[in-house]
């Protein structure tokens, strides 16, 4: 559980969701729907391969974090958008299309839950330690003494008056 997350690990996990919803489609479906979702699917896997290129120039630093690298980020949205467009036009199933390109978010989930760091075990206070009066619950933070004075004394108002 400690790797780190690679791209090829995604795409695994991508590749067996698409195939199995390939073959569901093709059977539950229709020839054109399953065509659809196949072409939705590699449609993803190559906005994702770019994404994730991109991703590793610009936020890594491992490549030149250019404004030309920068563009090249969004120009993959234009041309995810134009091959679309020619898709629909040729007479896809728009339903296919959006299942193929959604299958790669589970695909993600589960590649990052697979990593996802070994939970760490604390040891906890003991009820009565008094650095428990120190945290507000409803904040999660520690009390600010100005606050917690405001807080106190519109308690006492209140009880006071009822």
């Amino acid at each position: 559980m400690n790797r780190r997350l690679e791209r090829s690990d995604v795409t695994r996990w991508n590749l067996a969701f698409s195939a199995g919803a390939c073959a569901a489609s093709w059977w539950l479906v229709s020839p054109l729907f399953a065509a659809s979702l196949a072409l939705g699917a590699g449609l993803e896997i190559m906005n994702f391969r770019a994404l994730w290129r991109s991703s590793e120039r610009v936020l890594l630093g491992k490549g030149p974090a250019s404004a030309a690298a920068m563009g090249a980020f969004g120009l993959r949205f234009v041309l995810l958008g134009a091959a679309l467009w020619v898709a629909l036009d040729a007479g896809a199933h728009p339903v296919g299309l959006v299942v193929g390109l959604s299958l790669m978010v589970p695909a993600v989930v589960l590649a990052a839950w697979q990593h996802r760091p070994l939970p760490q075990s604390a040891p906890a206070l003991a009820p009565d330690d008094p650095s428990w009066d120190e945290w507000n619950p409803w904040l999660a933070r520690e009390r600010t003494p100005g606050a917690d004075e405001e807080e106190d004394a519109a308690r006492v108002t209140e009880e006071t008056v009822s």
